[in-house]
C-alpha cells in the first residue's frame, strides 16, 4: 500500500542549531498519527516543512505521490493545515476569513457557501461568524483555524495542537470530528495532551532533540510502561493492616516483583516481566479478608512512558 504521506531523512538547521535531525516516517490513509515530544523537540518545525511553510535543509516529503519540494502548490492542495497558535487576520470576521480562504483554495461560489455552512455548523462557529476574530476567545480562534484547514476537504490533515484552548465539551466534539474524518484521510496531530493520544490516535510518534525515539500504537507504547499489567489495589474501612503488613503478604504471591504505595490506602503490585498476577492477588485479598474499594489492572501510563523515553532513560 502506498502511503499518503512519506517523510524521508528530514533535516532543518538554523545556523549551527539542528532543530530536526533526520526524521523519517509514513502515514497511511485511515491513520491518525499522534506527534509527541517535549517543547523544542522539533514537532512544529517538522509540520512546517511537511506543509511547505519552511524549506528543509535536507530530506524529502511526498504527499500522495507528489514531491512536495518539486511541486509545492500541487502538494498543498492535498493538505489542510492548522498551524501552531491558529493564526488568522484579526480584523476579519470568521465569515470573511473563511470566504477568503475558500477563494484561495479555488472553490466556486456555490462550493464556498456549501462548505462554509457545513464546516461552521459542524464545529459550532455560527454564533460568532460576524464578530471580529481579534475579539474571539482562544477556543473560538482555534475553531476558526480548524475550519479553514477543513474547508477544501483535504486528503491529509496536519493539526498542530487542535484542541488547545478548548473546553472539555469542545475537545470532545473535535476529537469526535477527527475520528469521523479518519477513515478517508491521513491525519497528523501534534499534542501535549497525552489522553488525546489514546482517545483519537491509531499510532504515536515520539520525538526528542529532533529525532524519532519511539513509534507504535498507543497500546504498544503503554506496554513499555513499568505500570503495564500492574495490579492496583485499594482497601477501604478503618481496620485494615498497614502498608508493610500488606506488602509482606503480597510480595510472596508468585510472579510479584515489588509492591509500592500509591496514596493512603492504595498499593500497586508490580509483576515480573509484565506477567499476570491478578488471580494470586485476588485470592490473597479474599483469604486475608481485606475490604476492597478498588481492584484493577493498570494498562500502563503514557505520561510515564513519555518522560522515560524523552529523558533518555
Amino acid at each position: 500500500m502506498t502511503a499518503m504521506l512519506e517523510v524521508r531523512n528530514l533535516v532543518k538547521q538554523f545556523g549551527h542549531f539542528t532543530a530536526v535531525d533526520g526524521i523519517s516516517f509514513e502515514v497511511q490513509r485511515g491513520e491518525v498519527l499522534g506527534f509527541l515530544g517535549p517543547n523544542g523537540a522539533g514537532k512544529s518545525t517538522t509540520m512546517k516543512m511537511i506543509t511547505g511553510f519552511l524549506g528543509p535543509t535536507a530530506g524529502t516529503v511526498t504527499v500522495n505521490q507528489i514531491d512536495a519540494l518539486a511541486n509545492p502548490i500541487m502538494a498543498k492542495t492535498r493538505i489542510g493545515y492548522l498551524p501552531e497558535g491558529a493564526p488568522a487576520y484579526p480584523d476579519m470576521t470568521p465569515a470573511a476569513f473563511l470566504n477568503f480562504i475558500a477563494s484561495i483554495r479555488g472553490l466556486s461560489s456555490k462550493q464556498r457557501r456549501e462548505r462554509i455552512a457545513a464546516i461552521t455548523e459542524r464545529i459550532e462557529l455560527r454564533r460568532v461568524m460576524e464578530q471580529p476574530i481579534e475579539t474571539l476567545s482562544k477556543g473560538f480562534k482555534r475553531r476558526v483555524g480548524l475550519a479553514q484547514a477543513l474547508l477544501h476537504d483535504p486528503e491529509i490533515l496536519i493539526l498542530d495542537e487542535p484542541t488547545d484552548g478548548l473546553d472539555p465539551n469542545q475537545k470532545f466534539q473535535v476529537r469526535g470530528l477527527i475520528r469521523e474524518l479518519a477513515p478517508e484521510k491521513a491525519i497528523i496531530i501534534s499534542t501535549h495532551i497525552l489522553e488525546e493520544v489514546s482517545a483519537v490516535c491509531s499510532r504515536a510518534l515520539i520525538i526528542a532533540h529532533g529525532k524519532v525515539v519511539a513509534d507504535g500504537t498507543p497500546g504498544e507504547l503503554m506496554g513499555r510502561s513499568r505500570f503495564h499489567n500492574a495490579v492496583v489495589l485499594e482497601l477501604k474501612g478503618k481496620d485494615q493492616p498497614d502498608f508493610e503488613t500488606i506488602r509482606a503478604d503480597l510480595i510472596r504471591v508468585p510472579g510479584v516483583a515489588s509492591v509500592e504505595p500509591d496514596g493512603d490506602r492504595r498499593v500497586v503490585v508490580f509483576p515480573q516481566d509484565s506477567a499476570t498476577v491478578t488471580d494470586g492477588v485476588s485470592q490473597l485479598a479474599s483469604a486475608r479478608g481485606w475490604q476492597i474499594g478498588a481492584f484493577y489492572v493498570d494498562p500502563g501510563r503514557m505520561d510515564e512512558v513519555f518522560r522515560t523515553i524523552t529523558q533518555g532513560n
